[in-house]
């Protein structure tokens, strides 16, 4: 059984962030606590560090706490996508370890939730020496990448390929994404990806749509979305020598959790943790649940 604790009050997600200057880009970040391990928060895919506003209040009373924006994401800048500086996971893997090196001054544990999980788990196989341990709650599977296309109904492995072409046309691209960046349909996907609906605020709608008005926005989406190559999670397990902890909801219908499971036999993957009822983002559905789990292991770790 998990044991709960009560939380003190949430970060506002007006709160300012703080900001460190990567490769001439904005990144913006929060920051609590000035003792203990290190710990960094990485979200997933159109979140941003309020996505853990819930739980840096509590992981800042016992140890360093950071969560960034990744480049393209929340308050940090949101450049054209360009050879040299991509929207891929060896980009935001250099941003981390980067922003290990020169803000926490050395290693941390990395916690990433959706696709900020695959991030952390490429910064601790290109920059092993920076990460002392690894925990991702509700890893991103990448369903839709190309050598995971094959496994799809063969209606849902054509639809996406014919999506990804269609979207590759800026002015049908950018006419999609003004659909997608509405309250109402970032209120039904939260819906659908949360076990319980009354987490999905209002709060947390608007804290997810600001973002996307930035100048932008628009083209970040379009080449993630474009994006069906590069790593996937059982590509880099094999390569990772620093603990690491699965934490799955077992009421994600993004990233199911019986094929989650497959994840586990890796060897540097010390324990799978199944949360019932929970969904795709139980870090903020239910931080009272999650923040003692992460307690534990940081604690363990340092």
């Amino acid at each position: 059984m998990v044991s709960l604790e009560s939380s003190p009050p949430a970060l506002s997600p007006h709160t300012p962030p703080l900001f460190w200057q990567w490769r001439d880009q904005a990144i913006a970040y929060q920051q609590r606590g000035d003792r203990g391990p290190a710990v960094l928060l990485i979200h997933g895919f159109g979140a941003s560090w309020g996505h853990w506003r819930k739980n840096i209040p509590v992981l800042g009373e016992y140890c360093r706490c950071y969560a960034i924006d990744l480049l393209g994401f929340g308050a940090s800048a949101k450049p054209i996508p360009s050879q040299t500086l991509g929207y891929t996971f060896t980009t935001w893997a250099a941003l981390v370890a980067d922003f290990c090196r020169e803000v926490i001054g050395g290693p941390a544990v990395l916690v990433g939730n959706s696709i900020g999980c695959v991030v952390a788990m490429q910064t601790a196989t290109d920059y092993p020496e920076l990460v002392t341990g690894l925990i991702a709650l509700n890893c991103s599977l990448r369903l839709l990448h190309d050598r995971k296309r094959s496994a799809l109904p063969w209606y849902r492995r054509v639809g996406a390929g014919v999506l990804q072409t269609v979207l590759g046309y800026p002015q049908i691209g950018k006419l999609f994404f003004r659909q997608v960046a509405r309250a109402k349909t970032v209120r039904q996907a939260l819906c659908q990806a949360y076990g319980d609906k009354n987490a999905v605020t209002d709060e947390l709608v608007a804290m997810l749509l600001r973002p996307a008005q930035d100048e932008g926005a628009a083209e970040v989406f379009l080449a993630f979305t474009g994006y069906s190559q590069g790593p996937l999670p059982e590509d880099l397990l094999p390569r990772i020598h620093c603990p690491t902890v699965l934490i799955w909801g077992e009421a994600d219908p993004w990233e199911p959790i019986a094929l989650g499971r497959g994840l586990q036999n890796y060897e540097c993957v010390e324990q799978f943790i199944s949360l019932p009822g929970l969904g795709h983002c139980p870090q903020d559905e239910a931080p009272e649940v999650i923040n003692p789990i992460l307690r534990q292991w940081i604690t363990e770790w340092s």
